[in-house]
């Protein structure tokens, strides 16, 4: 038990620097990709607690995690439309957004909701050798494979469904991805699984940024030049993501 309760440990450092960094990078606006990496950062530390739940200090990580994702969702949203615009030569459209980049860094990595979630963060390893050391961790590899495992079953179960909710397709891939990228010792997932769900993420991610384009557009005056092309480009991303799809279902189940 103390190889995996040392792999925890290790995993939950090494994501508190990378969010250590992701804050500095933020606050110095020294680049673009500091937001998406930050909330990279605080996914895996999800998918890392979520077959952890019921532990001591997971509920409070849990919680201060999803607040980080609740206020750099939107400010993510805003970042990657922009970077379409003008890469589609709207540039007056991209830069009513990029404007407010800079501040809005700043503003994230100043925050209570990312200095909360490095507070507990910063004393979770204490916990997790603290319930060791009481014996509290007893059956903990058999708990994780088994959510793991109906992790893996949920998804199963939402493939075969011929009325399923693509929305709820894609967050169910990226939590089966990203927990087997945390506990790869234990997921046991087939050969062909994690680059069938990395293409299906892809595929179903270019399809909810048309979704979601479409619905701001409805609301914001200089999005409509794009709105015949986000259409098209939805129905061909539908197509892609249902292939993609029958494929991990069919060779990954």
């Amino acid at each position: 038990m103390s190889a995996l309760v040392d792999q925890l440990v290790a995993q939950v450092i090494g994501l508190e620097v990378g969010l250590l960094s992701c804050q500095a990078r933020l606050a110095a606006v020294t680049d673009d990709e500091a937001l998406h990496d930050l909330r990279t950062t605080v996914r895996r530390l999800r998918s890392l607690l979520r077959p952890l739940r019921g532990l001591p200090g997971v509920e409070q990580l849990e919680a201060a995690a999803s607040a980080v994702g609740q206020l750099t969702t939107p400010l993510r949203d805003r970042e990657v439309l922009a970077a379409y615009l003008q890469q589609h030569g709207y540039h007056e459209a991209a830069a009513r957004r990029l404007r407010q980049q800079p501040q809005t860094y700043r503003q994230v990595a100043r925050s209570p909701q990312v200095a909360h979630l490095l507070l507990i963060l910063d004393a979770f390893p204490r916990f997790i050798r603290a319930s060791d050391h009481q014996k509290l961790l007893k059956g903990l590899q058999a708990r994780i494979e088994k959510r793991l495992a109906k992790q893996w079953q949920t998804l199963d179960e939402a493939l075969h469904d011929p009325g399923h909710d693509r929305h709820r397709l894609r967050l169910l891939i990226k939590r089966v991805r990203y927990a087997a990228e945390a506990y790869p010792q234990l997921g046991q997932l087939p050969a062909k699984a994690m680059s069938r769900l990395k293409s299906a993420q892809g595929a179903l991610g270019d399809w909810h940024d048309c979704w979601q384009w479409l619905a701001q557009a409805e609301h914001q005056a200089d999005l409509q030049p794009c709105v015949a092309v986000w259409h098209r480009t939805m129905a061909q991303a539908e197509g892609k993501a249902d292939r993609v799809l029958d494929k991990l279902a069919a060779e990954c189940f």
